[in-house]
């Protein structure tokens, strides 16, 4: 029976509204010790601890770090009908559906590599090749492109075979999905998107470059991922690697640049490692040094900092210092932004249609993000 049929049948026993949710295990020793128990209770099924707002979870099982709990109101069962509440959980233990034994081996052999990725990480250790054991019968040594997802919750609602499912329908290509963190991971995609989305564009008359293509397939894998799987979420990607000499490096990589883009360009979601370089400078200036060089900028005038100016200016720079196009862009006349643009002109002596002026501003609006100046 799985769990949502149990979870019906009850409701319907119990004339009470039930919900199934997923929980980490601190949650639970949290909850458990908060109610006075001396030591966290044992997440066993049928196992109940009360929580904030009248609630009470029933652990139904184990899943590694997380729990699987029917949480409903307390005043909503007598203590009796609780007792017995505990007591079919614990023996009726709702069953996972099967999953294939080669389904379960390769999330295995992911979970191990995506262990073995984050410990050279974590020792700096980025020039290291995949031990061959690791390296999935040979299919690391080819060509593929490399993506990292960042999730912004805490718990995620689906399972890796869920996920992996749905990148496979999305890219309609076998992918590679590689757990490194609870809330990280790294996917490896075949270099044929490449190729449909080269030939995709050839029929529709366009011309993209290779980094464009990356771009796009991010951004629309990015859309998808934010509104069927994990809401709120991060997307990076890299130019294709050959993961087993690779694949360290270029998730060191994505990981700074999923953090330069959080960091520098806060409300953008996708983030793009040959667009960061700049970015990526600034930041090994230390902190100090470059709240010093804001104040010493930002002196000339405080209209950089007028929210319309600064609007305008973010538009400005990412379509290419085009005026025509930003005025579009903003809904306003062309004069209009000539307008504003002389004004910081005045203001500050810098023009930004010169492309030394042009540098300085963007720099002084990247520094601005950093160092919090109220």
């Amino acid at each position: 029976m799985s769990t949502a049929q149990w979870k019906e049948q009850l409701e319907q026993i119990l004339n009470s509204p039930l919900r199934v949710l997923r929980i980490d295990l601190q949650d639970w020793n949290k909850a458990s010790l908060e109610q006075g128990a001396q030591t966290p209770l044992e997440a066993v099924p049928g196992a109940n601890v009360e929580i904030a707002g009248g609630r009470i979870w029933y652990a139904v099982r184990m899943e590694r770090a997380h729990i699987e709990v029917i949480e409903l109101e307390q005043d909503a069962l007598s203590e009796t009908e609780r007792r017995l509440l505990g007591w079919t959980i614990e023996h009726m233990k709702p069953v996972k559906p099967a999953v294939p034994h080669a389904q379960q081996e390769a999330e295995r052999q992911a979970e191990e590599l995506g262990s073995w990725i984050a410990y050279q990480l974590d020792n700096g250790r980025l020039d290291l090749e995949v031990p061959e054991a690791l390296t999935f019968g040979g299919r690391l040594f080819s060509d593929m492109i490399p993506f990292l997802l960042v999730s912004e919750h805490e718990r995620l609602r689906n399972t890796y075979a869920e996920l992996e499912k749905l990148l496979n329908s999305f890219f309609i290509e076998e992918v590679m999905l590689i757990p490194l963190k609870e809330q990280e991971w790294l996917i490896l995609g075949p270099m044929a998107l490449l190729s449909e989305a080269e030939s995709e564009d050839r029929n529709e008359g366009e011309d993209e470059t290779p980094l464009e293509m990356l771009a796009s397939m991010c951004s629309g894998l990015h859309g998808m991922l934010a509104s069927e799987w994990v809401g709120e979420c991060h997307l990076a990607v890299g130019e294709p690697i050959s993961p087993a000499k690779a694949i360290v490096e270029t998730a060191s990589l994505l990981r700074e640049t999923v953090f330069l883009g959080r960091k520098f360009h806060v409300g953008e979601s996708v983030h793009l490692p040959w667009m960061l370089h700049l970015e990526r400078l600034l930041n090994s200036i230390p902190e100090s040094r470059r709240a010093e060089y804001m104040e010493q900028l930002i002196n000339r005038s405080d209209v950089l900092l007028e929210p319309e100016i600064l609007m305008t200016l973010e538009t400005f720079f990412r379509l290419d210092c085009n005026v025509s196009e930003t005025a579009k862009k903003l809904y306003i006349h062309r004069n209009t932004l000539l307008y504003r643009l002389d004004k910081l002109k005045q203001e500050t002596g810098l023009d930004v249609r010169l492309f030394r002026d042009a540098v300085l501003v963007k720099i002084i609006l990247l520094l601005y993000k950093v160092t919090k100046r109220k």
